[in-house]
């Protein structure tokens, strides 16, 4: 893997899976590209998404067809550097969700000590299993969190507290300003939304996405996949830090435009 703008440092080579164990130089250098974010004093709200040469966000419904392994493993240092991985319910159904495991993050990303990420579903409704895996499968100390509105059906609310940790962000429509700021009280300023397009949406749309971290497989789609935003028009300027290539792939890190 190379950077290709601005060019510095030497190529990397593709890590095939996260490790408790030292930490790779490859991905070490890898991370020092999106700011070792974890790492840092102030919260931030980035956006990782992945797409195909012709802008669809999946191929069969999901986006695993798009990816490949240097994707996979931006993915895994994402999600190490981030203290919490936000997502919408449609997404974590059709992408079958389960919690971040150890093996599956590189622990030397993160700060000493701090657990795995755990896994925020945004759901008005709260159309969720509550015996799915994501809610009941947890690791300790990664109690999936699960947000929602004061609406929502007590019983299927009552049934999923008894797996998640609940919050109410809004009345009848999320509030997803007020569900950021519950987030950041609870301790995670480093938020990682992986989708889906609906979600990353409301966010962009409500000024809350500060980096968007875009994955561009080197694959033509067609068909009638979205994009990785639905919302109304809008026009939020962004300003390109960095583009990264591999086997293909190109990886563009934007970042919000200075003054927006």
């Amino acid at each position: 893997m190379r950077k290709i703008h601005p060019v510095r440092g030497a190529d990397l080579e593709v890590v095939p899976r996260a490790t408790q164990g030292p930490t790779p130089a490859a991905v070490t250098t890898l991370a020092s590209y999106y700011g070792n974010g974890a790492a840092g004093p102030h919260a931030l709200l980035r956006a990782n998404m992945v797409v195909s040469a012709d802008g669809a966000v999946s191929v069969d419904g999901r986006s695993g067809g798009l990816s490949g392994p240097a994707d996979r493993m931006v993915f895994t240092v994402l999600r190490s550097l981030a203290d919490l991985i936000l997502v919408g319910a449609g997404t974590a159904r059709a992408e079958r969700y389960r919690p971040v495991q150890a093996d599956e993050i590189w622990a030397g990303l993160r700060p000493a000590g701090a657990p795995v990420p755990p896994i925020a579903v945004v759901s008005g409704r709260l159309n969720l299993d509550a015996d799915s895996p994501l809610l009941a499968a947890a690791a300790p100390g990664a109690q999936t969190i699960v947000i929602t509105t004061a609406a929502a059906s007590p019983d299927r609310r009552a049934a999923i507290a008894r797996r998640a940790r609940v919050i109410e962000a809004g009345q009848d429509r999320l509030d997803l300003v007020a569900a950021i700021r519950a987030l950041h009280e609870l301790g995670y300023a480093r938020i990682l939304a992986e989708g889906g397009p609906t979600l990353l949406g409301h966010l962009a749309e409500a000024g809350l996405l500060d980096e968007l971290c875009l994955s561009t497989s080197p694959v033509l789609a067609g068909g009638s996949a979205g994009r990785i935003l639905t919302s109304p028009p809008l026009c939020a300027q962004l300003s390109l830090a960095h583009v990264l290539a591999d086997d293909g792939f190109l990886f563009s890190r934007y970042v919000r435009a200075p003054g927006r």
